[in-house]
């Protein structure tokens, strides 16, 4: 619902508590039949009662009473009050003429929303300098405040970052494979942690309708192992080792058979190896971190 501007003055000095009894009925009647109303007053309520949060209570001596009660003309008994007697009604004589008498309710209206709104005025005025005034003191002087209006620390999060330990290369494993003691056929790289392997052609070309075959001839296995057939191309890798141990892995012989295109077609070679060798670590493998010392 809409108000206009007497219902919202009403509502404000019924908050600030300056209505005499009869606007006080009357706003707590609107109160009654209207909660929207009722909602208004309450906001009004709630803004001011940052004032009264602000200023704490405060006994006056009892001398302060009694000055009051004697310049009020209260110290001393009080005469019983005696209303004046009503004056005698007028009689006007029916050959006097009509006195027209003006209508004032206008005038009396308009002088009540003035006096209210220069009491808004001064509300209004009274909270803004409420305002500044707190906000200037929790800037200032926090402990000042009442608890529920002190300004919260902020707390900081501020995240250090520690440089990252500079890693430590994989441990990497190299081969040439050779004909007794001749050039380099192939090159064979195996990644310690992968065990990937790749083969690079070095000087080796396979005769037309061959291929080159890869083995691994170790002692804890019966037969030579195929590792596939190694491509036409410079580079040729495979992930075949990743089903043996790192011990069987380093400690094997690697070598080059020459088998039918498409290589052995039972899985054993069926030529003698022409060239082969064994492998040489050529990075360590990553050390352990040292313990810390004892604090």
């Amino acid at each position: 619902m809409a108000y206009n501007e007497d219902h919202i003055a009403l509502a404000a000095e019924y908050a600030l508590g300056t209505l005499d009894a009869d606007e006080r009925a009357l706003v707590e009647t609107m109160m009654a039949g209207d909660q929207d109303f009722t909602t208004l007053v309450a906001a009004w309520e709630q803004k001011l009662g940052v004032l009264n949060q602000m200023v704490g209570s405060v006994e006056p001596r009892p001398e302060v009473w009694q000055k009051i009660r004697a310049a009020a003309g209260l110290s001393e008994t009080q005469a019983p009050m005696v209303l004046p007697e009503a004056p005698p009604p007028i009689v006007v004589a029916p050959s006097t003429p009509a006195v027209a008498v003006a209508d004032s309710s206008n005038v009396i209206r308009l002088s009540n929303r003035a006096r209210r709104w220069r009491q808004v005025a001064t509300l209004t005025t009274a909270i803004a300098a409420a305002l500044v005034a707190m906000v200037a003191v929790g800037v200032y002087r926090p402990d000042m405040l009442p608890d529920q209006l002190r300004p919260q620390p902020r707390t900081q999060v501020v995240a250090i970052k520690t440089p990252a330990a500079p890693a430590t290369p994989d441990a990497q494993y190299v081969a040439v494979l050779q004909k007794d003691g001749g050039a380099p056929a192939f090159i064979l790289t195996v990644d310690g942690v992968t065990k990937n392997f790749t083969v690079r052609r070095i000087g080796a070309a396979a005769e037309p309708g061959k291929s080159f075959e890869l083995w691994l001839i170790s002692d804890k296995l019966p037969q030579p192992r195929s590792l596939g057939v190694i491509g036409t191309g410079d580079f040729t890798a495979r992930p075949v080792l990743a089903s043996y141990d790192a011990e069987t892995i380093k400690a094997a012989t690697y070598a080059v058979t020459i088998e039918h295109t498409g290589g052995s077609p039972d899985g054993k070679p069926t030529s003698a190896p022409v060239f082969a060798g064994k492998l040489i670590e050529t990075v360590p493998p990553a050390a352990a971190p040292a313990p810390s010392p004892p604090r």
